[in-house]
């Protein structure tokens, strides 16, 4: 679940500079910002099963899974979010 802030426009880059300065985790999408609120125990069950049934699956393919703490970018100019896995 997500929260908008009430804040001007951003570039990439104003984002990424203003986000490093945050106590919490923000997603980027066409210039606005939102806040990523606390999720809840089955949602995190949710995701460290779908986590380790992706590891256990990739296992020596050269791959990776990631859990909530990684940023990825669809392009130069976003969106910016941070999955829950990937």
């Amino acid at each position: 679940m997500i929260a908008k802030l009430d804040h001007f426009p951003m570039t990439p880059q104003e984002y990424f500079e203003w986000e490093e300065e945050q106590p919490l985790k923000y997603e980027y999408m066409n210039g606005e910002v939102y806040a990523m609120t606390g999720g809840t125990i089955p949602h995190n069950d949710l995701a460290v099963n779908l986590t380790t049934l992706l590891k256990n699956h990739l296992r020596g393919r050269g791959c990776k899974v990631q859990m909530a703490d990684a940023k990825v970018g669809v392009s130069e100019e976003g969106p910016f979010h941070y999955p829950d896995v990937m």
